[in-house]
């Protein structure tokens, strides 16, 4: 055993960029886990900043200077940023706040519809059946409720957080944009010069997970006009919101389309019950889906590393258990880093296994 230990360790980690690559991933799982709140909108402004970059590096593709470009990047920012926190935000907080107020009202016809099914199917429901059901989403219903007095009691340490945000996020992601190659210059100097390794890694993954994200960016917003535009030509109530969380829900892959599909076809059905702007809505709906997931997605991520449905559900688990909302965004490039990382680890070669292989040959 001890043997066999000994063996796997000097196969990979006798190479000192392997060790390098060790101590450098370890180091900073540890920072991000002992000192991610603390950190938060630092990182926050680093996932922005290189988000903007790739439009400050199409500008300067077309002969403008750089610090021209990050300012009129920038500006875009800001008015994109005014308007979610002015317009958009309070648009989305009316319509969830009419929303719950709404809810009894709902409720009850709901009831009064699952109250009418032991009539009319006795073979396959019970009134039983009916009343467990209700009591579930009762016990939901009131879960909901503590957790919406929690957010209201807790409302000002929120506001207090959502100042600060807007603060220094802006301010960070400003001079992020301005002094990339001093900061980078600065952080590359207390590395070891010998950092072959892990300076290929980052290349070959800076590309991927840029047009990754950038990508994903931009299928959240396609998605969510796409899907506010049929819905608010039909008067569907909530299309703002619905919009947003269709939009929102590209983000986890399969299952977010699979949560966000109970909403939309609950609250058609409450407004409209099944008839022909109901069939509609649910056809736009439809239509939108299999164009995401047959024509855009196709597009934004035709250079995306190939992954396994299974292995991107896990790394979807995995990082959003870790890092929550950011955990989840990026689990599919962090899915792909790790795969990147495992295949290129420096390793010594295994001389037994060589010996084998030439023996087979004789």
């Amino acid at each position: 055993m001890v043997q066999v230990l000994s063996r796997w360790f000097h196969r990979y980690f006798s190479d000192p960029q392997a060790v390098f690559l060790a101590i450098l991933l370890v180091g900073s799982l540890t920072v991000l886990m002992t000192m991610g709140e603390i950190l938060a909108p630092l990182l926050a402004s680093i996932v922005i900043a290189y988000l903007l970059e790739g439009l400050v590096k199409n500008l300067q593709q077309w002969r403008v200077a750089r610090l021209p470009a990050v300012i009129i990047v920038y500006s875009c920012f800001l008015a994109f940023l005014i308007f979610v926190l002015v317009i958009l935000l309070p648009l989305l907080s009316n319509q969830l706040s009419q929303l719950f107020q709404e809810l009894p009202n709902k409720l009850t016809k709901w009831q009064e519809l699952l109250m009418a099914l032991p009539q009319r199917y006795p073979g396959f429901i019970s009134n039983e059946q009916v009343d467990s059901l209700l009591n579930s989403i009762r016990v939901g219903l009131r879960s909901i409720g503590q957790i919406a007095l929690s957010y209201s009691i807790a409302s000002l340490g929120v506001v207090i957080m959502l100042m600060v945000y807007s603060v220094l996020v802006p301010f960070l992601v400003f001079f992020l944009l301005k002094d990339k190659e001093v900061i980078i210059r600065w952080a590359l100097s207390f590395l070891p010069q010998n950092r072959h390794a892990a300076s290929q890694l980052w290349v070959e993954m800076d590309a991927q997970i840029g047009n990754y994200v950038r990508g994903k960016v931009y299928e959240i917003f396609i998605v969510g006009i796409a899907t506010y535009i049929p819905l608010a030509i039909l008067g569907m109530n909530y299309a703002s919101l619905l919009a947003v969380l269709v939009g929102l829900s590209v983000i986890v892959p399969y299952i977010g389309a699979v949560v966000v599909t109970i909403p939309v076809v609950m609250v058609a059905y409450i407004q409209w019950g099944f008839n022909s702007d109901f069939i509609w809505a649910m056809s736009a709906y439809t239509v939108i889906q299999f164009i995401d997931g047959n024509i855009i997605v196709p597009l934004l991520f035709s250079e995306a590393v190939n992954l396994h449905p299974v292995a991107i559900i896990v790394s979807v688990l995995v990082f959003g258990g870790l890092w929550g909302f950011w955990g989840v965004f990026f689990a599919i490039p962090l899915a792909t880093l790790v795969k990147a990382l495992l295949v290129a680890w420096p390793r010594m070669p295994d001389h037994d296994m060589e010996k084998r292989q030439m023996d087979s040959l004789y």
